[in-house]
């Protein structure tokens, strides 16, 4: 059963954090990137289907379920605070 926890954990962190970090990354890049605006958002969404895959494969590749929940905590952080400080006007 502690086996199943932990592969539904990883799962859980895969589904729900990727996605939340692959969002975070489109919208911190639709602000950071030079440029005109419909240019900056096509790169960004394009961008973020590249960020979702990894985001998933790094919530298996790690070697504890936690270490996946940290290392998308802690990216997730810093892309908001991208997202939160760098909003243009």
């Amino acid at each position: 059963m502690n086996y199943r926890l932990r592969v539904a954990s990883r799962a859980l962190a895969a589904i729900g954090g990727g996605y939340a970090v692959s969002a975070l990354a489109v919208a911190a890049l639709a602000i950071a990137l030079p440029g005109r605006e419909v240019d900056r958002v096509v790169t960004a969404t394009l961008t973020g289907l590249v960020v979702y895959p990894c985001a998933v494969m790094w919530c298996f590749a790690t070697s504890t379920a936690w270490r996946a929940w940290l290392g998308l905590a802690v990216i997730g952080l810093l892309l908001w605070a991208v997202v939160f400080f760098g909003g243009r006007a």
